[in-house]
């Protein structure tokens, strides 16, 4: 089935390098999957805030959570806060002839609504259960769930996907062709994320076997 495009908005069609913005649902949703940390920015007592938080997706929503505690999240109650959620891969550094025109490629998305709380039980285990399992894919049930006690100091917001918009760049340097010539490298240094060997805590059973999602790594 062929999603819909999201809608191009003022806020969505960037000012420079219009071309590299894309609206396809496939695009936004891959950049999002495969990233873990998200900038949720937002405006409090007149001055623009900028967090880093992580995230996870579950179709059309993005779901953040935190302390109850947080200005953020207690701004998140109805009728909700404005954000501006941004995520952002670092895919190579370009490397041209001329500084002017150093760059990197990327994949970015950025989202603008309102977000909201979540209150409805449901929807709040299934929204952990996912910010979890998106940063380790079958850790939720590989782990104790949250107890009465931390769920009432727990915040979550669903921030709908509806006005959001991808950028990527790709590909080698821009230089100018009266600089071809001179004598200074130029490409691409490709950047790519890695995977350590898991350490096991210090008070960890010596029994208790690396789990199977994390021998893939």
């Amino acid at each position: 089935m062929t999603t819909a495009p999201y809608r191009a908005t003022e806020r969505t069609v960037p000012t420079r390098s219009a071309e590299r913005a894309s609206y396809n649902p496939e695009l936004v949703h891959a950049i999002l999957d495969d990233a873990y940390l998200c900038h949720l920015g937002f405006i409090r007592d007149g001055v623009p805030v900028v967090l880093p938080t992580l995230y996870a997706r579950v179709g059309t929503r993005l779901y953040v959570h935190g302390s109850t505690g947080s200005r953020p999240l207690r701004g998140a109650k109805d009728p909700g806060l404005a954000v501006c959620l941004t995520v952002t891969h670092l895919d190579g550094i370009v490397l041209a002839r001329s500084a002017f025109h150093h760059s990197i490629n990327y994949r970015s998305v950025v989202v603008h609504g309102t977000a909201r709380e979540v209150t409805d039980p449901a929807e709040r285990a299934e929204a952990l259960d996912a910010i979890v399992d998106h940063i380790v894919p079958g850790r939720a049930d590989d782990s104790r769930r949250a107890n009465a006690k931390e769920l009432a100091a727990t915040a979550v917001v669903r921030l709908d996907l509806d006005e959001v918009s991808a950028k990527v760049r790709t590909g080698g340097p821009n230089d100018d062709p009266e600089d071809l010539a001179l004598p200074y490298w130029s490409g691409v240094l490709p950047v790519t994320r890695s995977y350590g060997t898991p350490i096991p805590a210090d008070d960890l059973t010596s029994s208790t076997p690396l789990p199977g999602y994390l021998s893939a790594h």
